[in-house]
């Protein structure tokens, strides 16, 4: 007998058999075991998500000759095997991409009012339907209002949008997701058990993710990937077939840019494409364990079952600040995007490897590019280690204190209390500059930006008062308080509490210092271009205007 590919060969034949797409399964199941039966329904979906199939399924519902109208049809009587071979003859299959214009549609349509040969409906299955003509879609819209009672239309397309609302608005319209690669590692891994082939599950997931969502073209990578791997499923040679790459490079190019160094990152490439890899995938690669690393620091609950790599990311994970990763994950999202541009995908991928290391967030600064860590740095910018408070037990959460003069909550320091006769810092206790303290600070993301928002107001002890301005008290929360403290007891070394109250403080506010210098910036810059005697000569010479809005300092 002639092979029958998987996709074919595992096609659902029933509403129990189909992985995933409960919602839609339910509301069918429940019209049919109703009697609540449309005449038009509309199946919307990205590719091989089971579109056709549960169409193929309802139309075995509708026409089962054992079980009548049902949930469950038989498959053995001879409406439903002549449907599951694609040969029923109430059951019109039609490919609307091959037959666009108005004529076929007509013609379609001009025995829809006899009654079904065979079976209890006829059933006009309409593929792809957004091809049609728009002259095609008027000359179906009467039908498909008030088909006659025999006859059901099931509608499937990739792009709804491209539907007319005058024919979405005649269908039940059911959208069908993408399926997650756990739900298809899960159905592979069953087809693979009973088609008796041992596989590597860290094959089979790779395959599910590489899928995006698409069941037939999971199972159409699986069969590529046992002709390739001569009927075995290995982790190897699926990596090998996708050009993917072996997550060994990939954590050691993460470990050589938390090391800062380049020369390593430029070896590991080296390596890499003497295998011949796709770099485009490369680069998704490397996006999943920036993700995974992510997870593990900010939420490690979440984490699903790993592989061998993943003390190696523990690792990582404890070296880079959560703010790393981040910003490391958007250059190569960046990169992934642009890497058609680059002048080959090797030097693409370089540069965004590279642009890791150039920029990272700045010790102590609002912006720019870093100094890169030396090589072993075991902890990233803006990461504090927040010991427990209060005699409490490593891991237990401990409320912060009351505020005496009743201010917003304080957020506690992570720095060790310094001993009683400690004085506190001179330059805190007269007053410093906070635009200038704030620029030794190890801080950034959203709590940087309340604390450049932020004035000085008083020190009085381990209690730091700072003062925000109304407009931007949406800026001020527990978590931003509890990184400046940490920060401020860091750069102290001593316990501080910070309280940030809405009011006036004293000078400026870094943000509005900033703005202040800029916009006087930009006055100089025009006052130095009106001045120049070469733009003077060309507005005398070409009458020319001089557009102010247009000048930016270089700076």
């Amino acid at each position: 007998m002639a092979y029958q590919v998987l996709a074919r060969k595992w096609r659902p034949r029933t509403f129990a058999e189909m992985a995933g797409q409960e919602h839609v399964l339910r509301a069918l199941t429940n019209g049919i075991a109703q009697g609540r039966l449309h005449h038009a329904y509309l199946f919307t979906g990205t590719r091989g998500v089971g579109k056709t199939t549960i169409a193929r399924i309802f139309a075995k519902c509708l026409n089962c000759e054992a079980n009548g109208v049902t949930i469950e049809p038989c498959g053995s009587c001879e409406a439903c095997r002549e449907i599951d071979e694609g040969r029923f003859v109430d059951l019109i299959e039609v490919d609307a991409a091959s037959r666009t214009g108005v004529d076929d549609t007509r013609e379609l349509l001009d025995n829809i009012q006899y009654a079904p040969s065979r079976g209890r409906y006829k059933i006009y299955l309409i593929d792809e339907v957004h091809m049609f003509s728009r002259h095609s879609f008027n000359a179906l819209l009467k039908t498909l209002e008030e088909p006659p009672p025999h006859v059901k239309f099931l509608l499937a397309t990739t792009d709804p949008q491209k539907l007319p609302v005058t024919i979405l608005s005649r269908c039940l319209q059911f959208n069908l997701k993408h399926l997650p690669a756990a739900l298809i590692a899960e159905h592979l891994g069953h087809i693979l058990e009973r088609e008796g082939i041992e596989a590597e599950s860290a094959a089979v997931q790779r395959l599910a993710r590489a899928a995006d969502g698409s069941m037939r073209d999971a199972l159409s990578l699986l069969d590529q990937a046992l002709g390739f791997g001569g009927g075995a499923l290995t982790d190897a040679d699926v990596r090998s077939m996708l050009g993917t790459l072996e997550t060994d490079f990939v954590v050691g190019l993460l470990e050589a840019v938390a090391d800062g160094d380049a020369a390593a990152v430029m070896r590991v490439i080296a390596e890499m494409s003497e295998r011949a890899p796709d770099f485009g995938e490369g680069i998704s690669e490397v996006l999943a364990v920036l993700h995974r690393i992510g997870v593990m620091q900010l939420a490690p609950g979440a984490l699903t079952e790993g592989g061998a790599e993943d003390e190696r990311l523990q690792a990582l994970a404890r070296r880079l600040g959560s703010e790393d990763v981040q910003l490391y994950y958007q250059i190569a999202l960046h990169g992934r995007r642009d890497l058609p541009w680059a002048p080959d995908a090797r030097t693409g991928f370089e540069m965004a490897m590279l642009r890791m290391l150039a920029f990272r967030p700045e010790e102590g600064g609002s912006g720019g590019v870093a100094p890169l860590p030396a090589q072993g740095a075991t902890r990233a910018a803006g990461t504090v280690a927040v010991p427990a408070q209060g005699g409490a037990a490593s891991g237990e959460d401990v409320d912060d204190p009351a505020p005496a003069d009743g201010g917003v909550t304080d957020a506690d320091a992570a720095a060790p209390s310094a001993p009683a006769d400690t004085p506190p810092g001179d330059a805190v206790a007269e007053g410093p500059d906070w635009a200038t303290l704030l620029g030794t600070l190890r801080i950034g993301g959203m709590a940087r930006a309340l604390a450049e928002h932020c004035r000085w107001g008083a020190r009085e002890g381990e209690r730091v008062r700072l003062y925000i301005d109304e407009g931007h008290q949406h800026l001020n929360n527990e978590s931003g308080r509890r990184r400046i403290a940490e920060a401020l007891s860091e750069h102290f070394g001593t316990t501080v509490r910070v309280d940030i109250q809405v009011g006036e403080g004293a000078g400026e506010a870094p943000a509005d210092q900033a703005r202040r210098q800029q916009r006087q910036r930009e006055a100089e810059a025009r006052e130095r271009i009106a001045a120049d005697p070469n733009v003077r000569a060309m507005q005398e010479a070409f009458d020319a205007e001089l557009l102010p809005e247009s000048i930016r300092p270089l700076d």
